[in-house]
């Protein structure tokens, strides 16, 4: 307790013992409100969870409504290494799209394989993508992969469920390619993020169009626009546009104010 807090509570006692010597009764409750954080702490998301029957490909936990996926573990990368992935995704289309400045750091977040990670390190020469995962296979993996191509650019890096473990203010962008919709702890990684990126850093958040039911994904594995707004606005995010130029999924831009 500090000495400033030590002479309130004496303080206080004294006038109780004032008021039970003249009126002869103690003093009624008094509410006390807890001590605020000190400065500079930011206060913890607001997580609002909810649980319900789970369906076959979700979990059963909710966030604003929607049932977070199961996640695709490393044995999948078969699929995100897939020959058709380009005619399905043209995930060439949505790097150029990114428009990213030659020094730029972009977090590619869930990278898995580094399909999109190894693509982009090109375009920033004298930046960097860090590849997050959760997985240290697929970290592995990555390490194994950028010795291979020679790619120096590309660092991968250790998240956790409910943190991406970054430095604040460290980003001047972030990806997520069809991995958001998996994350079992949003509300707390949407904090993260927000922390990590800079003032004016965008998200891209690429993710199958829940409203189209010609896309052939399953229902839980993708979001429609209105579901991601939602979640990021939610979390302190502004909306700038759905650029759309692709074949299956929305191409969102968020930005840090």
């Amino acid at each position: 307790m500090s000495r400033i807090a030590f002479l309130l509570v004496l303080a206080c006692v004294a006038v109780m013992a004032g008021w039970v010597w003249f009126h002869g009764e103690a003093l009624p409750p008094v509410a006390v409100e807890a001590p605020a954080a000190a400065t500079g702490t930011p206060a913890p998301p607001k997580v609002e969870y909810t649980a319900g029957p789970a369906s076959a490909d979700g979990t059963g936990k909710f966030f604003h409504g929607r049932e977070i996926a199961q996640v695709m573990g490393h044995q999948a990368l078969g699929w995100l290494e897939r020959g058709n992935r380009e005619e399905e995704e043209a995930p060439s289309r949505a790097i150029e799209a990114l428009g990213l400045p030659p020094a730029a750091v972009i977090a590619d977040i869930g990278a898995g394989s580094g399909y999109y990670s190894f693509r982009i390190s090109p375009k920033v020469p004298q930046g960097k993508v860090v590849a997050v995962d959760i997985q240290p296979e697929m970290l592995d993996y990555l390490r194994k992969k950028a010795g291979e191509l020679s790619i120096t650019n590309v660092e991968p890096h250790l998240g956790a469920i409910d943190d991406l473990k970054l430095p604040p203010a460290s980003l001047d962008a972030a990806l997520m390619v069809d991995a958001y919709h998996e994350f079992s702890h949003p509300a707390e990684m949407l904090a993260s993020l927000h922390r990590a990126l800079k003032p004016g850093g965008q998200v891209f958040l690429l993710e199958f169009r829940g409203e189209d039911p010609q896309v052939p994904i399953k229902p839980l594995h993708k979001m429609t626009e209105a579901q991601a707004r939602l979640e990021f606005e939610g979390a302190g995010f502004k909306f700038r546009e759905n650029r759309k130029p692709l074949p299956w999924q929305h191409f969102m831009v968020f930005e840090r104010p």
